[in-house]
């Protein structure tokens, strides 16, 4: 697939740049009594006490300066997995990632809020709190991912859907799911943690999707592909929810659908829009 690079033609006052398209959701699922997930979303995320999303969240910007989308799947009891997700999206919304070493901002970031949620279960005694954290970083070059336990990140492209992030699991006892060997909340005298990282080149028309194991438990990615294919980012994620409520909903579902384009608009850039 040919690669198109953002175009500033000062003369003639034409703009090529790359417009993303996205969507999100959280949910409660059909079992829980609480939602232990959370996300960041262009600046916006969730209080610590919710019960998902109201309406989908879905919106178009330039790329213009870091565009930033994350999911983070709370764990170590409800109360207490639900305030990680909570403390990790807030680090998230507020955290500088104008550095031109997107990579090791990435990775600041996870420190930033492995710090944040253990210092939070010392000043309250509490044993463990833990999330895990799937997030993409978008700028006028690349983009670039980091995960750390097993929310994922998938790129649909030219009708492939591969799995971008790498899950941090250990051996399954007894049928049971993996445990996870990484996530947010571990302090350094135990581990010190190793996110995923990865970087990419803009290609227009691809979609990401980033999701919490509410979904990716849930539906097949045969499944999640086709829903892909055709649909907007606004009706994939509707779609995807409900798909992962129709097989069980046995989890708190959040999903982010991400789609690529190359817009010309005079404008634009210069308004800020």
């Amino acid at each position: 697939m040919k690669q198109l690079s953002p175009i500033f033609k000062q003369g003639d006052a034409i703009i090529v740049s790359y417009l993303l398209e996205y969507a999100c959701i959280s949910h409660i699922g059909k079992c829980r009594a609480n939602n232990q997930d959370n996300f960041v979303c262009m600046n916006i995320g969730l209080e610590s006490n919710n019960r998902g999303t109201k309406e989908t969240v879905c919106n178009q910007v330039f790329v213009k300066s870091p565009c930033v989308f994350g999911v983070f799947d709370g764990m170590g009891g409800e109360y207490n997995g639900e305030i990680a997700a909570y403390l990790a999206s807030k680090r998230a919304i507020t955290f500088d990632f104008s550095s031109e070493r997107p990579i090791d901002n990435l990775l600041d970031f996870c420190k930033s809020a492995n710090e944040d949620i253990c210092r939070y279960t010392e000043e309250n005694q509490i044993p463990f709190a833990g999330t895990t954290a799937a997030v993409l970083l978008f700028d006028k070059k690349r983009i670039y991912l980091c995960n750390i336990g097993d929310s994922k990140i998938y790129r649909y492209s030219e009708n492939i859907l591969v799995q971008l992030s790498e899950d941090h699991l250990g051996v399954a006892v007894f049928g049971l799911k993996p445990p996870l060997t990484q996530n947010l909340g571990i302090p350094e005298s135990e581990l010190i943690i190793s996110p995923y990282t990865a970087s990419m080149s803009y290609h227009t028309g691809d979609k990401y999707l980033i999701c919490s194991d509410g979904l990716s438990d849930m539906v097949p990615t045969d499944t999640i592909a086709s829903i892909l294919k055709n649909a907007s980012p606004f009706e994939a994620a509707e779609h995807l929810t409900i798909e992962a409520l129709n097989h069980g909903g046995k989890d708190n579902i959040t999903l982010i659908v991400i789609e690529i384009r190359c817009s010309k608009n005079p404008l634009s850039w210069f308004l800020g829009k």
